[in-house]
């Protein structure tokens, strides 16, 4: 009995540390997966105007490629590269003020009935380059919406989206057209968090003209910037743990003047492209008619060459 109620409290044990831990590594993959909060935050992470929605919050401008076949054939696979440059000895000021690698996201948004292939119909190569990179769809009703990130920006600089194209055939909401295919990327942490404040990765200002009357070094690494104003009022500036200061007691300063360096080495950028779903009966039929062309052009040079013979013939004669 005392066995029975020794397992018991064992097995207890055991699960309830099951449970933090598998709590605690939600609670961490909600805390870092940011593309969530904007999946949360927007219905369509492509604005009205053309941005993606990922800007609000990476606000540096970098550049971005894609990289797609020009067009795709009904029900096939295919891949869309996107491409996040960037200098690999850059280090990015991290949530606790320490310095790290960048890491990198992306977003696709492809037409209606454009989704993530399956695994079953990857090929190995495919499988291989995306080996270790989660992809997701944006939401349950827009499977057209890739997202992906954040991961390590060192080993993803190109990240491979394998997509599956749809067929007219089965939907006959899509059509034998060309369509826009959008994409944006970052590279590093954003200067803006999701509940709206202002992350470390991000220079702080002046919120008032004054003389800098004390700098006090905070619990978290940080520091708080007394300004006194001419009237004799004390304003208390923030700053997180990570950017450097460069101002000192006594100096004047005045409203939004930098008290920091700017620690964001990273940013945001997006691109777009076209892709054509092609007919297999339009390419049977441009085949057709280009062996047909051919066939003629040689008949002519037949003819001519045989003409030229009679015309010969009839000269020596």
């Amino acid at each position: 009995m005392k066995n029975f109620n020794f397992n018991l409290k064992f097995l207890k044990t055991i699960s309830l540390l099951s449970l933090l831990i598998v709590s605690n590594l939600v609670t961490i993959s909600s805390s870092e997966a940011f593309p969530i909060y904007a999946q949360n935050a927007y219905a369509n992470p492509r604005e009205a105007n053309g941005r993606i929605a990922c800007a609000n919050c990476h606000l540096a401008q970098k550049v971005t490629e894609v990289e797609a076949p020009k067009s795709v054939l009904p029900n096939t696979v295919f891949e869309i590269e996107v491409k996040i440059p960037y200098d690999l000895n850059s280090k990015q000021v991290l949530a606790t003020g320490k310095t790290g690698g960048l890491n990198v996201g992306a977003v696709v948004v492809l037409p209606e009935g454009f989704k993530l292939a399956p695994a079953n119909k990857l090929s190995a190569e495919t499988k291989a380059k995306t080996k270790g990179v989660y992809i997701s769809p944006y939401s349950a009703k827009q499977e057209n919406i890739l997202v992906v990130g954040p991961i390590a920006g060192d080993k993803h600089q190109e990240i491979t989206f394998p997509i599956l194209s749809p067929d007219p055939a089965t939907n006959p909401d899509v059509n034998f057209v060309k369509y826009p295919i959008y994409a944006g990327a970052n590279r590093g942490r954003g200067q803006v968090n999701p509940n709206g404040e202002k992350s470390n990765n991000v220079l702080t200002q002046a919120t008032a003209s004054g003389q800098i009357s004390s700098i006090e070094k905070t619990d978290k690494g940080g520091y708080k910037v007394s300004i006194k104003k001419a009237d004799g009022n004390v304003v208390v500036s923030e700053i997180l743990p990570g950017p450097n200061l460069i101002v000192k007691e006594n100096d004047l300063v005045t409203v939004e003047q930098p008290l920091t360096n700017d620690p964001n080495v990273g940013g945001f950028g997006q691109t777009d492209t076209e892709i054509v779903l092609q007919s297999a009966a339009r390419i049977y039929g441009y085949i057709a008619i280009v062996l047909l062309i051919l066939l003629c052009q040689i008949f002519l040079v037949l003819k001519k060459k045989q003409f030229e013979k009679v015309q010969a013939a009839e000269m020596n004669f």
